[in-house]
């Protein structure tokens, strides 16, 4: 099909989707100001018909019992209003801990490290206290720390699994997100707090957290367990920062994220395409997606949880066959949290270029001579000059995931282990992922452990490691 001409670089029903993509934007921003200005007596009302209409249209012939009972677990988890009221709920212990950046952003860290009984123990601090090895988990693109322990279930949940063994577990935050939305030099509230991408998260958020961890925990190092986007801030973390390879004894990433091929959704991919220009037009120079929080406000829990869904299979094609019913309903409403546009905008350049590359500051023109690969290419992540040893754990339905390319951009020992008919969140979510994923993840922590098992209070050891 001919592209139009002299515009450039998308076919004509591309620019379509572009005007149709503004025109649903500007409509959700008039949305959003008509109900911020709303007195809380509406709002409540929505909510509520909401409910009523979603509880007519629930399928008869279920086990009311059983509904009831799995409501409630994941009702309170989905209430919860932060990472340590959703702890709290298992009957954990979380603290709260905050590491100024290099260039001023304050990050909110979360420690669980001390299992059930262990309470008022000292754990990492200094002579005299119980000794552990530490584990550092990192959540993916417009998340936070909640999206590790949000579950309907205990067993499922890799950061309490992580402490039982014997771990003193820490989760990150990315600047800008919920419990990182603080700076030195720049309010949120200008167009300067939310200038930064994949590139500041790997020079200033990942190794500044680590050092922090490392300084209070008094340990050596430390492992790394990353999701989506987290595994992706590792991978461009340990390229740049040769140093940092010797605090960190493996890498397990989980739904790896690197250099995606393409989206198959034709809007999205067309998004891609544009202009950042356009796209910094279309969503703003700040946080990205803001207003979602207010959907979640005034819409019963349910309807957003088939929302969210819907827009999962549209976007990325993933069912989500494996997550129950209850656990979307406890999840999806910690799934959200504040990113930059600029980050979207640098995945948008990673994916279209096929190059895991730093952000592009040059934009030019699409028939520009100077946009040729012969005078100008983006700095690219160097990836092979990764000496921590790698465990990819990525899903066989996964549309997110080429693993051969990445295979071909990372050193040569990278373990690789599929988990058929996984997609993207089953690796936080699914059913099953205790039994299909977290034997991986404890064999990796072992086997990779600088000091072996002896060096970990209390840690198990694992039988028929793949590693």
């Amino acid at each position: 099909m001919a592209r139009v001409p002299v515009i450039g670089r998308l076919f004509w029903f591309e620019y379509l989707a572009l005007f149709g993509s503004l025109i649903l934007v500007l409509l959700e921003w008039v949305i959003h100001i008509i109900t911020f200005c709303l007195p809380e007596p509406v709002i409540r009302f929505c909510y509520d018909r909401s409910k009523t209409i979603f509880n007519l249209l629930i399928p008869p012939g279920e086990d009311l019992d059983k509904r009831e009972n799995e409501e409630k677990v994941a009702a309170a988890v989905a209430q919860a209003s932060d990472f340590t009221d959703i702890c709290a709920l298992f009957g954990y212990q979380a603290e709260e801990h905050i590491v100024q950046t290099g260039d001023g952003y304050l990050l909110g860290l979360h420690r669980l490290s001390s299992r059930k009984g262990e309470e008022g123990k000292r754990i990492n601090q200094g002579e005299g206290s119980i000794k552990k090895k530490v584990v550092y988990l990192h959540h993916g693109l417009m998340m936070c720390s909640e999206v590790w322990v949000c579950l309907s279930e205990e067993e499922r949940c890799l950061p309490f699994q992580l402490v039982e063994r014997g771990y003193d577990v820490w989760l990150g935050n990315n600047r800008g997100n919920k419990y990182s939305k603080k700076s030195t030099k720049h309010s949120p509230l200008t167009n300067e707090f939310w200038d930064f991408s994949i590139d500041q998260f790997s020079f200033h958020d990942i190794p500044d957290s680590i050092r922090y961890i490392l300084d209070v925990t008094e340990q050596p190092s430390l492992s790394y367990v990353g999701f989506s986007q987290g595994t992706a801030q590792a991978f461009a973390t340990l390229s740049i920062h040769p140093l940092l390879n010797q605090k960190i004894d493996v890498f397990v990433a989980l739904a790896p994220a690197m250099a995606p091929t393409g989206l198959p959704n034709h809007v999205v991919d067309s998004l891609m395409k544009a202009s950042p220009n356009f796209l910094f037009l279309l969503f703003g120079r700040r946080s990205i997606l803001s207003s979602t929080t207010m959907w979640q406000t005034i819409l019963y829990p349910p309807i957003f949880v088939w929302i969210i869904d819907t827009s999962l299979r549209g976007l990325f094609n993933w069912r989500c066959k494996n997550i129950s019913r209850w656990q979307k309903l406890a999840g999806y409403l910690h799934l959200f949290s504040f990113t930059s546009t600029k980050s979207v905008v640098h995945w948008f350049q990673i994916i279209r270029h096929r190059n895991f590359q730093f952000y592009d500051d040059e934009i030019h023109a699409p028939l520009s001579i100077v946009a040729s690969e012969r005078f100008y290419k983006p700095v690219k992540y160097p990836t092979k000059n990764i000496k921590t040893p790698i465990v990819l754990l990525y899903g066989g339905s996964d549309s997110l995931v080429d693993i051969n390319v990445m295979l071909s951009e990372l050193p040569s020992g990278t373990m690789a282990k599929e988990i058929p008919e996984y997609e993207h969140l089953d690796f936080l979510w699914a059913h099953d992922v205790n039994r299909r994923v977290f034997s991986h993840v404890f064999d990796a922590l072992d086997k990779y452990s600088r000091k072996g098992k002896e060096q970990v209070n209390g840690v198990k050891e694992v039988a028929g490691s793949d590693y």
